[in-house]
């Protein structure tokens, strides 16, 4: 009985490998549309390198105009580096050579990348229900970057984000709020 278990369950990892096999093969590569998000994308990111973070109760604001698109791609490109982050640590804790406690912290690390995800689509989800078309959420340590997507700006729309994600995420030093206009 055992036997065949393990035997069913070894055959339906094998297609599974195989059809995730064909569909890598498959994928076409890069569209010219998502090379432009993702260009459009890294002038943002150079454009905020420039900007000073956030003090304390005030907000930097960055004007560069967006679409929907760079919002997904970013949401993708971050839950993709997530992802694979938690798949190695998962081969880790799986990992008999491994001490319980390098396994334990492994663990431990997945918990935290998970309930960053969810408080990230928590804010997401509140921030636009604050009236704005899209919203994106970073983390990454003691240092959170909000970008939003609005007709205009607003500094005290910033303020009430900033208090938003500082109530939210405990532990916060900086948080930065960045808008950009509607195409």
């Amino acid at each position: 009985m055992l036997l065949k278990k393990q035997t069913v369950w070894l055959l339906t990892m094998l297609s599974l490998v195989v059809v995730l096999s064909v569909y890598y093969v498959t994928t076409p590569e890069k569209t010219t549309t998502n090379i432009t998000a993702t260009e459009q994308k890294e002038s943002v990111k150079k454009e905020v390198e420039k900007t000073t973070t956030a003090k304390e109760g005030q907000a930097k604001a960055v004007v560069t105009p967006a679409d929907d698109e760079t919002f997904e791609v970013a949401r993708m490109e971050i839950t993709d580096q997530r992802n694979k982050l938690m798949e190695e640590l998962t081969v880790l804790m799986a990992n008999t050579d491994l001490t319980n406690e390098e396994r334990n912290e492994a663990y431990e690390t997945v918990k935290q990348l998970s309930e960053l995800n969810t408080k990230e689509g928590i804010l997401e989800s509140l921030i636009v229900s604050m009236g704005f078309d899209a919203a994106l959420v970073r983390a990454d340590g003691d240092n959170v970057s909000v970008t939003v997507k609005a007709d205009k700006l607003s500094q005290s729309k910033a303020n009430d984000i900033i208090r938003l994600v500082s109530d939210e995420m405990e532990g916060v030093q900086n948080v930065a709020v960045e808008f950009h206009p509607k195409k």
